[in-house]
């Protein structure tokens, strides 16, 4: 989960494909979110993550959250962050 967002693998085990998370979403009860593949996912958590463990980390602001959204393509909707 980032911030609101519920994020399903492609290529989680049983996630193979949009029809096999509808089916476990179903399943489970819950509305399927935003589904990313692998490659998606990961460009997000490094740029989401990348300086944490930094000991000056402080929290970006949203316009910089925003940025690094768009620029993975992950635009309208659930992308856009709350003003």
């Amino acid at each position: 989960m980032v911030g609101r967002h519920r994020l399903h693998l492609t290529h989680h085990p049983g996630l193979r494909s949009e029809g096999h998370i509808r089916t476990w979403c179903e399943g489970e009860g819950v509305e399927p979110g935003e589904t990313l593949d692998l490659a998606t996912t990961w460009a997000l958590a490094r740029a989401w993550y990348h300086d944490r463990l930094r000991e000056d980390w402080e929290p970006r602001s949203r316009d910089a959250s925003q940025t690094i959204l768009t620029s993975l393509g992950l635009v309208g909707g659930s992308w856009t962050l709350p003003l």
